[in-house]
């Protein structure tokens, strides 16, 4: 397929220089940003908008929206989702008065063939520690699956593949359906769980800052397509 060989170079490359421990105190982290991006159709365009929002690690408030839409460029090819995402990525970060200390993507870092996902692939550019957590599952093999953690807050289950863990199976709450958290970069998996409890509100199972970006996507893709 066109193009694939060169981004799968590409993706080669730079996982060569992820980071799999903390490059921080968690005591120093002051803000976070939550990523997500929603998609729709114009025509026979492929459109879509991120949204990033700051809030304050301590208190939860937000401290910042910022958001930008356009059109895709890259057709959609699986394992290389970070290329079509990147640009609007970094185009909404360039806007953020407040660079965050950190940024957590609706999505995934480590767990990915290359452990090249969206929040692994961004943080070379962002220059700062990312982690991935998603709501459903992405298999990286067909013969693995993963293992529901116990019904308790904070329990998880490593997801392994051939003998390295990709990612964690973490259940925020009880009685609610786990959330799959990787490592972006410069951060350790005990240290993206431990954010991921931290920032994680009684009323949702995903962390504050990507429940909140999610949920300006909505209304933001709703505004584009009534224009």
């Amino acid at each position: 397929m066109e193009h694939e060989e060169e981004y799968m170079a590409v993706q080669n490359e730079l996982k060569k220089k992820i980071i799999l421990t903390d490059s921080f105190e968690i005591s120093e982290l002051k803000t976070v940003a939550g990523v997500d991006l929603a998609y729709w159709k114009e025509g026979e365009s492929e459109c879509a908008v991120c949204c990033i929002v700051v809030i304050d690690m301590e208190t939860h408030e937000v401290l910042e929206k910022k958001h930008y839409s356009g059109k895709i460029e890259v057709p959609y090819i699986p394992d290389f989702l970070a290329f079509r995402e990147l640009p609007l990525v970094l185009k909404t970060a360039e806007m953020l008065e407040i660079k965050p200390d950190i940024y957590i993507f609706d999505g995934n870092g480590y767990l990915h063939p290359r452990h090249m996902g969206i929040a692994t692939h961004a943080s070379f550019y962002l220059n700062k520690p990312t982690i991935g957590i998603a709501k459903t599952y992405f298999r990286v093999d067909k013969k693995t699956d993963y293992t529901d953690p116990e019904n308790e807050a904070g329990s998880y289950t490593d997801i392994v593949i051939d003998g390295e863990v990709y990612g964690r199976v973490l259940r925020t709450h009880k009685n609610v359906k786990p959330v799959f958290v990787s490592v972006g970069n410069n951060i350790s998996i005990d240290t993206a769980c431990e954010l991921a409890m931290d920032l994680t509100a009684k009323e949702s199972h995903i962390p504050i800052p990507t429940r909140i970006a999610d949920l300006e996507t909505h209304i933001e893709r709703e505004a584009a397509t009534k224009k």
